[in-house]
């Protein structure tokens, strides 16, 4: 990424803004938790491994709150981590990170304010690392799975904006793109809030990496039409047989990839596997208020009044996916043996 999608910056969670994009690029600087809250639940920082994060920073950022506040500073500390759980449901990294956090707390909520806040600090700036390293980890696992002159198609963000490094799916990419093939890439714009054509397109032009944007009812036509190698998508929950949940309209991707004998892949980091859900009809599935559909882009486009039903996410089946890429390795159906084996 030609720039960070968040980093600490001595006592406050830089983010990009990525409502503002690709019109502006803007940084806010979090220093309370009601900042951060709002700053995932309003999209401002999206994509699975990215809200980890930022989850996990926004523990920090309570523990300053805290400890500034005066008073019983672990039960703060814990009324911040309660706060963040209630950002967004889907996305199981949210609550890996903060049952990761909160076991730190637990481990250190005896010591003295400062050292809670330098622990759970350290314990945060591990995560982000962590989530670079893996990124690196999938980019090169699923590099070898694109020719040496490849055309990719993908559905919403999941590059460098999404991560703390260089994304999943777009991981794949840049990874066979570092190691000197040539890769193509159309990226569906993703209805309602077009996180395709908004962040996709502008993180890939800002890497010089080839891409077209098309709407969503136009990849039937560019998997038939385009030479299309393969789909490769992100993931926000994968249960244990490898039922995965993504922005929605991943599942319609999904079947007509099948439809034209493409395959479907999907990359994301282990903590994005669900393994106390046997498959995907137990992943919550996040619904959103109606605007975003009515006046998503700030102008009136359905009628007054109308019902809308706006779900954030589908879920693929498992037979409809190739296979998965992780930092472990490429898993391929029976999805749960090979889970089973890599968080053994």
């Amino acid at each position: 990424m030609p720039v960070a999608t968040l980093t600490w910056e001595t006592d406050a969670l830089r983010l990009i803004d990525q409502t503002q994009l690709p019109e502006e690029l803007v940084f806010m600087d979090c220093r309370d938790v009601e900042t951060v809250a709002e700053a995932i639940e309003s999209l401002r920082v999206r994509g699975a491994p990215a809200i980890g994060v930022a989850a996990a920073y926004g523990v920090v950022v309570g523990a300053q709150e805290a400890i500034a506040g005066g008073g019983d500073v672990v039960a703060g500390i814990r009324k911040a981590v309660e706060r963040l759980r209630k950002t967004r449901p889907t996305a199981v990294n949210l609550f890996w990170a903060l049952d990761r956090m909160t076991r730190v707390l637990d481990s250190v909520a005896s010591e003295a304010p400062e050292t809670i806040l330098a622990t759970l600090l350290n314990e945060a700036n591990t995560v982000f690392e962590e989530d670079r390293q893996t990124c690196r980890a999938i980019g090169r696992n699923g590099a070898v799975l694109l020719g040496q002159k490849a055309t990719v198609l993908t559905h919403c963000n999941a590059g460098g904006l999404a991560t703390a490094d260089y994304g999943t799916a777009l991981a794949v990419v840049y990874a066979a793109v570092e190691e000197g093939k040539q890769v193509a890439v159309y990226a569906d714009e993703t209805r309602p809030l077009l996180q395709g054509s908004r962040l996709t397109a502008w993180e890939l032009q800002q890497s010089n990496v080839d891409v077209t944007v098309i709407c969503d009812n136009m990849a039937g036509t560019v998997l038939r039409q385009k030479g299309v190698d393969c789909v490769i998508v992100g993931a926000d929950r994968i249960a244990a047989n490898g039922d995965a949940a993504n922005k929605i309209g991943t599942y319609g991707l999904a079947i007509l990839a099948r439809e034209h004998n493409v395959p479907f892949y999907v990359a994301a980091p282990l903590s994005t596997i669900d393994m106390s859900l046997p498959d995907g009809d137990g992943i919550p599935i996040e619904e959103r208020k109606p605007e975003e559909i009515t006046n998503g882009m700030g102008k009136l486009t359905a009628p007054k009044g109308v019902r809308v039903f706006n779900p954030a996410f589908d879920v693929t089946p498992n037979p409809l996916i190739t296979a998965i890429v992780t930092e472990k390795g490429v898993a391929r159906a029976p999805f749960d043996k090979q889970f089973k084996e890599w968080l053994a």
